[in-house]
C-alpha cells in the first residue's frame, strides 16, 4: 500500500500545482503617467511614453489582455500589494530595499541619475560644494534615498510628488539643484526650453547601493508565474526587434545598458 499511497500523493501534488497555476490572460498594470518621456498623460487623458509602449508590447508578447491603471508614485507599491493591479511598469529601480516588499522581473533598461544646476552658479557636487544648498527630488525615489543618505546632513532636501513640480520650483529659483534620472531631466526639463539657463553637473551616478540593478517590473512575490511570463516577454521583444523599435521612438542611444 505504501507505493500506491506515494503515487497518489505525487499525483495530487501535480494536480494541485496545475490547478493553482494562473494563465494570466488578463493583466492589470500600474503606471505613473507623470514621468516623461517614460510616461505622461495627454490633454485627452491618453497615456503615452516608453513605459506605456513597453507595457503594451509585453502584453502582446504574452498574448494577454492588459489594462493600464494610472497611480501616483507615492502609493504605487501599496496599491500593488492591495491588488489594485498585478504589476508595475513605471521606471522602478530594482533595489534591495524594494525587494523586501515586492518581486522584480529582469531589468528592461538601466540609466544613471545626475544633478542639474543653474548656469553660472558654479556649484560642484562635493560635500563642500553642496553644503547649504537646496536640492529638489521626486519623493520616495532612489534619488530621494541617495541624497538623503549621502548628503542629508549638508543639504536641504525638497521633495515633490512629481518631477514636473520640481521643475517648476527650479525655474522659479526655489532650488539650487535638481537630482533625478538623466533621461527625464534631459528630455523633460533641459530640452523643454531650459537648456540656455540650466545644465548637468557632476558625474553619472550608478552606485548599486542606491540604484540597484536597473529598472524592472515590480510584482507581488506570490505571482511567480506572472514574473516568469514577463521575463520571457522581455526576452522575446528584445530578440524580435520590438524593443529596439520602441527605444528608437524615444531615445537615440542604447537605453538597455550593459
Amino acid at each position: 500500500m505504501r507505493p500506491l499511497k506515494l503515487i497518489g500523493a505525487v499525483l495530487l501534488a501535480v494536480c494541485a500545482t496545475t490547478a493553482t497555476a494562473k494563465e494570466w490572460k488578463k493583466v492589470r498594470i500600474g503606471v505613473e503617467g507623470a514621468y516623461p518621456p517614460f510616461s505622461w498623460t495627454t490633454e485627452k487623458g491618453e497615456l503615452k511614453g516608453f513605459d506605456i509602449d513597453i507595457a503594451n508590447a509585453l502584453c502582446a508578447a504574452m498574448k494577454a489582455e492588459c489594462k493600464l491603471v494610472p497611480q501616483d508614485w507615492d502609493g504605487i507599491i501599496p496599491a500593488l500589494l492591495a491588488r489594485k493591479y498585478d504589476a508595475i511598469v513605471a521606471s522602478m529601480s530594482i533595489t534591495e530595499e524594494r525587494k523586501k516588499k515586492v518581486a522584480f522581473t529582469n531589468k528592461y533598461y538601466h540609466t544613471p541619475v545626475k544633478f542639474i544646476r543653474k548656469k553660472g552658479s558654479a556649484i560642484e557636487v562635493t560635500d563642500a560644494g553642496l553644503k547649504g544648498k537646496t536640492v529638489g527630488v521626486q519623493r520616495s525615489t532612489v534619488a530621494d534615498k541617495y541624497i538623503t543618505e549621502k548628503y542629508g546632513e549638508v543639504v536641504t532636501i525638497k521633495r515633490y510628488g512629481t518631477q514636473d513640480e520640481a521643475y517648476l520650483d527650479m525655474k522659479a529659483g526655489r532650488l539650487d539643484l535638481l537630482l533625478g534620472d538623466i533621461i527625464p531631466l534631459n528630455d523633460g526639463f533641459l530640452k523643454k526650453g531650459n537648456d540656455d539657463k540650466f545644465e548637468f553637473v557632476g558625474p553619472d551616478i550608478t552606485d548599486k547601493r542606491w540604484f540597484g540593478e536597473g529598472i524592472g517590473i515590480a510584482l507581488r512575490k506570490r505571482d511567480k508565474d506572472l514574473k516568469d511570463k514577463l521575463n520571457m516577454a522581455i526576452e522575446q521583444i528584445r530578440k524580435d526587434g520590438t524593443y529596439d523599435k520602441i527605444r528608437a521612438k524615444y531615445f537615440d542611444f542604447d537605453i538597455y545598458g550593459d
